[in-house]
């Protein structure tokens, strides 16, 4: 998340990938997608299927996204997660719902199963194993205790 996300905003992601954690669901936020857009978290569940959430702090941000057709494409299921204050105004009924707080979230309405095309399901699979390997690697390198090139052998 870049630094000027608000407090809230950094409150219903918590509360979201909460949720995604107890459902067995595997994160990453700010997901390029193939299309220019960016997912602000997309999930990998066991069976291989993809959960897009796009989160909403504030009625402002809401009411004036236009562009949440496009993120459809790219997941099997497709959600809001929004504050409290937010989930009697959500005017997309055809997208799952969660409610979220900085500790957790409720779903309110199940995200509609929307079936990837396969060849699309294997490009995102590719880009999400990608990008999970490479932040995972880059969190590596700023470990103040991970060891160096020079210290690591193969015995």
């Amino acid at each position: 998340m870049c630094p000027a996300v608000t407090a809230q905003t950094r409150a219903v992601t918590r509360g979201a990938l909460w949720w995604l954690q107890q459902a067995d669901i595997c994160a990453l936020l700010e997901v390029p997608l193939g299309n220019g857009r960016r997912a602000d978290i997309l999930g990998l569940d066991p069976s291989g299927a993809f959960h897009l959430i796009e989160v909403k702090a504030s009625a402002q941000d809401l009411g004036r996204d236009r562009k949440w057709p496009a993120y459809r494409a790219f997941a099997d299921h497709f959600y809001f997660a929004v504050p409290p204050e937010l989930a009697a105004i959500v005017p997309f009924p055809e997208v799952g719902l969660l409610v979220c707080d900085r500790h957790e979230a409720v779903l309110l309405r199940p995200a509609p199963r929307h079936p990837l095309h396969p060849a699309r399901r294997r490009a995102l699979l590719v880009r999400f194993a990608r990008l999970a390997a490479m932040r995972l690697a880059a969190s590596a390198q700023r470990t103040p205790h991970a060891p160096s090139s020079s210290q690591l052998s193969i015995r």
